[in-house]
């Protein structure tokens, strides 16, 4: 819930005074927010990226590795950047390639760049054996080093995702998509595209060093994908009849192969409403063999309530397995964030390609070929990433602009609150916890000013005053508060 008091004799603050001014008297708190911890919505999974795209382009980068999967401070082309901490890797399995059957070959969009077309594993149909010449396990070996660089830097949850089978299972060998747009793999490889993706899900476990905690068959299943549309990437439109059996097959493959444990998730549609349509019409062995719902974040004004409804009945949790937008300073991500995080409630949050070129679509950006421009929306994501972390309890922040996590094996709550607008003092009530931190303790307090200077600055000049505390944003603001010694 969220109260605002216009209070008499209140001076504006200047973007520089934050500092000066945040332990000021509460009567100038001008937005109020009361977090509650009675309310909560599960726990947190983890952040992440697909890889794909930009991993395919640049390979083993341990600097780029650093940076998205570390959390320490570290040198990037003579910026200083605090490392992002991301847990979670989204790795594409792949439906291009360059081999030759029988003198078919692939026949792909002209527009699917070379960097977009990832070499899949399998080369044909003719030995399921994962040892035979039908499979090349040297392929995409530039997505599949930069994924063990972020495993040895601490990501822990793996998706194994297709865009497009391989393209010797689709009725056109193009994995852009269908002439007609509409569905492109073969009616009799449903089961040969869950086999394929249950027989990499086993390898990468037995030579890789990778256990891959879910697997997504299709992506955006219910766009429109072929030449025709000018898809620069791999994909293919799937009918949800047909994404329910290629579901329910992905689920037995796996089971035959002893993954029991891995999870199939579903559909990653484009957005919150389509997905829950998708949702709807599936039948109960489909929901029942899905383990997860997936779905991207481009519905950004759709109704993320009712799909958190439907998967909170079913027992389901939600990921926001896919997001972009090329808004480089940072508020367009902000406002997503806190709109999913307030009304989808997903245990995960993952970005498309965090390293892109031009347009400012990705938080890095490539300059001359060289990803080497770093987006203001980085350090927004900074707020966010590196400090609302894996195993906390996401809880109800009380307003829209604010996300609340507890830690509970550390006692500490973190805030991480955006102001859109007029600069304005908001104040945060923590009289709801058993334990509301103690009057005069220290709350750490880090600012990103998307307009001004301040990128990812560390301030320690916010106290508790009871059981509550306060600071002054400025426009377009985002800051994070940890508040130790709370209880629920």
């Amino acid at each position: 819930m969220e109260r605002r008091t216009v209070l008499r004799g209140l001076l504006a603050v200047p973007v520089g005074a934050t500092a000066v001014v945040s332990a000021a008297a509460p009567a100038r708190a001008v937005s109020s927010t009361t977090i509650n911890p009675g309310a909560g919505w599960g726990t947190w999974d983890g952040w992440g990226t697909s890889l794909c795209w930009w991993a395919n382009a640049l390979g083993p980068r341990a600097d780029l590795a650093d940076v998205l999967f570390g959390r320490d401070t570290v040198q990037y082309y003579g910026q200083t950047l605090p490392g992002l901490g991301m847990n979670i890797v989204r790795y594409n399995a792949g439906g291009s390639g360059t081999n030759s059957i029988s003198g078919r070959t692939m026949r792909p969009t002209p527009s699917l760049d070379g960097f977009k077309r990832i070499e899949g594993y399998q080369l044909d149909w003719f030995i399921s054996d994962p040892q035979s010449a039908s499979w090349n396990w040297s392929a995409d070996a530039n997505q599949r080093d930069m994924m063990r660089l972020a495993r040895d830097r601490g990501v822990n949850v793996f998706e194994l995702f297709s865009n497009s089978p391989m393209w010797w299972m689709l009725k056109n060998d193009n994995p852009a998509g269908a002439d007609d747009g509409g569905n492109n793999l073969q009616d009799g490889n449903y089961g040969r595209h869950a086999a394929y993706l249950a027989t990499v899900a086993r390898y990468a476990h037995d030579h890789w060093g990778i256990d891959f905690t879910s697997v997504e068959p299709v992506n955006e299943p219910s766009g429109v994908w072929g030449p025709k549309w000018s898809n620069g990437q791999e994909g293919c439109h799937v009918d949800p009849g047909a994404q329910a059996e290629i579901i329910r097959r992905t689920r037995a493959e796996l089971d035959a192969r002893g993954l029991h444990r891995i999870q199939v998730s579903g559909s990653d549609e484009w957005g919150y409403g389509i997905a829950l349509s998708t949702w709807k019409g599936f039948d109960a062995a489909t929901r029942a063999a899905i383990g997860r719902i997936n779905v991207h974040g481009y519905d950004q004004d759709g109704r993320r309530d009712l799909l958190y409804d439907a998967a909170a009945a079913a027992g389901k949790k939600i990921w926001n397995s896919e997001y972009t937008d090329h808004d480089a300073g940072g508020m367009t991500i902000a406002r997503n964030l806190n709109l999913d995080l307030r009304w989808l409630h997903p245990t995960a949050w993952v970005y498309w390609q965090v390293v892109e070129a031009g347009v400012n679509w990705g938080p890095i950006e490539f300059v001359d070929g060289v990803p080497s421009k770093i987006n203001t929306k980085y350090f927004v994501l900074a707020q966010y990433m590196r400090h609302v972390r894996p195993g906390m309890q996401i809880i109800d922040g009380g307003s829209g602009n604010t996300v609340a996590a507890y830690d509970s094996a550390n006692h500490r709550l973190v805030v991480v609150a955006t102001n859109y607008g007029t600069g304005q003092w908001i104040d945060f009530d923590l009289s709801r916890f058993a334990g509301p931190s103690q009057d005069g303790a220290l709350v750490e307090r880090w600012c990103t000013q998307t307009g001004g200077t301040e990128r990812y600055r560390h301030h320690q000049d916010t106290f508790m005053h009871g059981t509550r505390f306060w600071s002054y944003f400025a426009p377009n603001t985002v800051q994070t508060f940890e508040v130790s010694d709370v209880y629920m």
